[in-house]
């Protein structure tokens, strides 16, 4: 049947009631669009003046772990940005995750209601930038005589862009531009029972290398005749936790100078440096030696009850570690007496330690309104203000972002009086972050892509499956190893992003339930147009041939 025939035989209720459920299909393409499709809008401008006299409502998402007092240090920084600005109103939504907040902005980017100040990664970042001018560069407000960091026209003390530690802010920059500031920055931590150390006659290095975590985890597996585990007497002893996989994978390669990937987005993980990394795992898992969080739980929590001798968790979180740690999960009645010692990650290069920094960072969304967007500015610097992070840095392991604040007469007497109390001054905290100031440039960060969040995950899975594959009696050959890169591949779809090539990377991931079921719906309504004209056209004709 010709499409001239076809259309002929529409009588006018058919065109009629085929045009309705045609714009239907319209509408509903143009909803599927607005969630998985092009997401233009106009890049922002800087405003000649920020206008004072305009009532502006911002909104801030931020994370905390249920911490009171960072709850506390966000809500005394807005009220007084508040005072400071009293035409702006800060509204602050908390979350518990970070994954959390990712996955809201990606759902509320369709709708362009994301909020306009944010608590994010940059690995997160570069998949919201998918969508065109969704978030603001900072480098020309960065750079603004009038409101940039240190502009003329701020009403508060905020850093110059020369005072926030250059590595930090780097991180920060995504291709040529930069698109957060660093809030707060961590790194990873080996909090070690030194007690238990020297009691299997083994004394601490100045450098913690692999080979001596694996030889000391592997002589803690030994047990007495009563089967209790030697070193503590007790059943239960896993000698070496690492609570973020991912991290440890990360940092073995890039201590071996092995490939991970590259800027473009070029995934380059499944290599050999990987397969013996995974063979040695599992062979300290298989014999009781390692486990992972993901597995076994808190590091900190077998840490304190002596059941754990090498524990690999944040700087940031030092505040649930040893024996007097103010945050310690476990009944008191279960902790044991030993001494902490804090350590960077193990070290396969002595001479050259290389430690991944992690840590959250700000950025700030784009809105129609210029005004909007600026005020949010305003408001992120204000974040980089001394009083914030001195606060915020006191509550954890974390360090301040900048030599401003680092420089303070109070944040000197902070560090100074390490030990003094087992809260503010909690000893294992303060060395945790004198450990990563020492640090900071022996730090590295991962390159930044649409899919990099994906292959960081990717990277912890494959140490979780052999951990895992292991304890259920699988044999971890290179047969084994080929099918995990496959598996990985497919499920943190590796290979469906221009990660995997190289190229743009341009995969938002999985479509949102409701663009699915509007999927279904269009087909719906295209085979009942087909079916009505089909109808239709059947009539016309019989009623010509009587």
């Amino acid at each position: 049947m010709s499409e001239n025939k076809w259309a002929a035989g529409l009588t006018a209720h058919g065109k009629k009631f085929t045009a309705c459920l045609a714009a239907a299909a319209c509408a509903g393409t143009m909803l599927l669009t607005g969630c998985h499709g092009s997401r233009g809008s106009q890049a922002f401008v800087i405003p000649e003046s920020f206008d004072a006299s305009k009532s502006i409502e911002i909104t801030f998402w931020a994370k905390n772990d249920t911490n009171k007092t960072q709850t506390r240090i966000y809500e005394k920084a807005i009220a007084d940005f508040e005072k400071l600005y009293p035409n702006v109103t800060v509204n602050m939504r908390l979350y518990t995750d970070y994954g959390k907040i990712y996955n809201d902005v990606i759902t509320n980017i369709s709708t362009n209601t994301t909020p306009n100040v944010c608590i994010t990664y940059p690995d997160n970042i570069a998949t919201y930038m998918t969508g065109s001018n969704v978030v603001v560069p900072l480098d020309e407000l960065i750079a603004d005589p009038k409101y940039g960091m240190g502009g003329s026209e701020l009403l508060y003390d905020g850093p110059t862009k020369d005072e926030v530690i250059p590595e930090f802010l780097e991180e920060c920059r995504l291709g040529e531009q930069i698109y957060a500031l660093p809030y707060m920055r961590s790194t990873e931590a080996c909090y070690v029972n030194k007690t238990y150390v020297e009691k299997l006659g083994y004394e601490l290095p100045e450098v913690l290398t692999w080979d001596f975590v694996w030889e000391v985890s592997e002589a803690a597996t030994a047990k007495d005749a009563d089967g209790n585990y030697a070193v503590n007497g007790q059943k239960t002893m896993i000698p070496f936790i690492y609570k973020s996989t991912d991290n440890m994978m990360i940092q073995m390669l890039k201590q071996q100078d092995a490939p991970y990937s590259q800027e473009d987005g070029t995934i380059e993980i499944f290599n050999d440096t990987t397969r013996g990394i995974l063979k040695e795992i599992a062979g300290h898992a298989q014999s009781g030696a390692f486990s992972t969080f993901k597995i076994s739980s808190y590091p900190a929590n077998f840490l304190n009850a002596g059941q754990c001798i090498f524990a690999v968790d944040s700087t940031a979180g030092a505040t649930w570690m040893g024996m007097n740690a103010p945050l310690s999960d476990i009944a008191p009645d279960k902790a044991v007496e030993f001494e902490t010692a804090v350590y960077p990650v193990p070290q396969y290069d002595t001479g050259n330690p290389k430690m991944i920094s992690q840590g959250p960072s700000v950025c700030i969304f784009n809105k129609a309104d210029p005004q909007v967007v600026l005020a949010s500015w305003l408001f992120t610097q204000y974040l980089l203000t001394n009083d914030v992070q001195i606060a915020y840095a006191e509550t954890e392991g974390y360090v301040p972002v900048t030599q401003k604040a680092r420089d303070t007469a109070e944040y000197q007497e902070y560090l100074a009086a390490e030990g003094t109390d087992n809260d503010v001054h909690y000893d294992v905290k303060i060395k945790a972050t004198r450990m990563f100031i020492e640090n900071t440039a022996n730090t590295f960060v991962t390159p930044v892509f649409n899919g990099s969040a994906s292959l960081r995950d990717a990277a912890g899975q494959m140490i979780e499956d052999v951990t895992k594959s292991v304890k259920r009696k699988a044999v971890v050959d290179d047969a084994y190893i080929d099918n995990l890169y496959s598996s990985v591949t497919a499920l943190y779809r590796l290979d469906k992003t221009g990660a995997a090539t190289g190229g743009e990377a341009s995969d938002l991931g999985p479509l949102p339930g409701e663009a699915k079921a509007l999927i279904g719906t269009l087909v719906v309504v295209w085979v009942l147009i087909g079916l009505y004209a089909g109808n239709d056209y059947l009539k016309a004709k019989k009623k010509k041939a009587a």
